[in-house]
Parts: C-alpha cells; structure tokens; sequence
C-alpha cells in the first residue's frame, strides 16, 4: 500500500491525536475548556516573545496597568536582561524571564532582581522565583547571605513583590543540592 503523506504535519501533534489519548473520555465542556487552556498556552508563548524582543531592543510600551506594559518597561528601566538560562546541573536548570544583578539605590547590598511574566488567569507562586535565585546563588557561587534579592510576579494587571530571606533561600539551594545527588546516584544504578 501507498501511504499518504503528509510532510507539512511531520513532528508536529495534533490535539485530538493517539499520543495525547486523554481526550477520549472528555465531554464536550471538558474538550472546550482543555482546548481553551492550550490556546492560553500559546498565546502565553507568544507574550513571552514579544516581551523578550521588546526588552531586547529597549522599546517600552505606553504606561498602562497593562501587566504586559509594566513588565516591559520595569525589565528595561532596570537594565534587565531577558531569557536568562539559570543552571545547576543536568537535573535541575530554568529560564528567568528577566533577571539582574547589580547595585541600585536603596538596598545595602548588590541586588538580584528577578521578574517573571504570568499570562494565565491561575494564581502564580513565588517557589518557581525562589527556585531560580536558589540556582543562580549556585552557578555564579553566591551567598544568599551577600546580597538582597527582590522577585516579582507581574499577573492580572498587579505585581507581586516578594524579598525573600536566607532562610528562605537557603532550604531551596539544600534541597536542589541533594535531590540532584539521588537523581545522579540513580542514573548509575540504571546503566
């Protein structure tokens, strides 16, 4: 048999496809509000890039309560850089949407600065923020007890602030640290 091809569809997944089988005991309220969830998604893809290219060139937006005006133009008055890789390891690494460390007025220390761009409706958390200043105290081998850190979460046109303590960061670094051993000590026993 001659199979038809279809080459403009190779490695792509449709939403209604075999791999992804969950759809098939859904009604129709469940399939709406999963397909609306992945439209989300993407279009949460596509505001991420269009805030990485803003803040890459410098280019503000109109001064709004817009959370995706006053992300960008917070992450360009502060001299931030956009889709940073943070990593520790193999096991444990993330990108910050935004992220800084350098001196600014008010704080006693140099300041790590990293913000974050929530496009959904679900309430964010600052553990995902913790994570990242856990790891980059990691990489660049910095003590949380150094330097101030202040996170953001910028959803539904509000902003979260958060300046997390050492005994906040410490316990996330801990962890990282050993939970990455036990990964390691089983990807030994596996070969």
């Amino acid at each position: 048999m001659n199979f038809n091809k279809h080459s403009n569809f190779e490695g792509l997944h449709a939403f209604l496809g075999a791999s992804n089988y969950h759809w098939i005991n859904y009604d129709e309220n469940k399939l709406t509000t999963t397909y609306a969830n992945r439209l989300a998604t993407l279009k949460g893809t596509e505001f991420h890039d269009l805030a990485e290219r803003l803040i890459s060139l410098g280019q503000k937006l109109p001064k709004s309560k817009k959370t995706l005006n006053n992300y960008v133009n917070d992450a360009i008055g502060y001299r931030m850089q956009p889709e940073v890789m943070l990593f520790y390891s193999e096991n444990c690494f993330g990108t910050a949407d935004t992220i800084s460390f350098k001196r600014e007025s008010g704080y006693e220390k140099i300041l790590l600065r990293i913000h974050d761009l929530k496009t959904g409706t679900v309430p964010a958390h600052m553990e995902q923020l913790l994570i990242y200043t856990a790891l980059f105290c990691l990489e660049y081998k910095i003590k949380p007890v150094e330097i101030d850190v202040e996170l953001r979460i910028y959803q539904n046109d509000e902003v979260l602030y958060f300046n997390p303590t050492v005994e906040d960061i410490v316990p996330v670094m801990d962890k990282i640290v050993r939970f990455d051993k036990v990964i390691n000590k089983m990807k030994e026993q596996e070969g």
